[in-house]
């Protein structure tokens, strides 16, 4: 059974597709780094911070 922690990475790696944005833009997009954008869409962290989440959302155009 997945959580909503889980999903996280998925879900911003489907927009990122979708957008056809590569993790490294979507990193200076963001203003985080390239290896957190890899660690969340791998699952490696399932729980970004507080400051993170924002960044990348408002990157993406979606809310969080």
């Amino acid at each position: 059974m997945l959580n909503t922690k889980s999903t996280i990475g998925k879900n911003i790696k489907n927009k990122r597709n979708k957008l056809g944005i590569l993790q490294d833009k979507l990193s200076k997009l963001a203003d985080v780094t390239y290896n957190t954008i890899i660690k969340i869409e791998s699952g490696a962290n399932t729980n970004p911070t507080i400051e993170t989440m924002p960044k990348i959302t408002k990157a993406l155009n979606v809310g969080v």
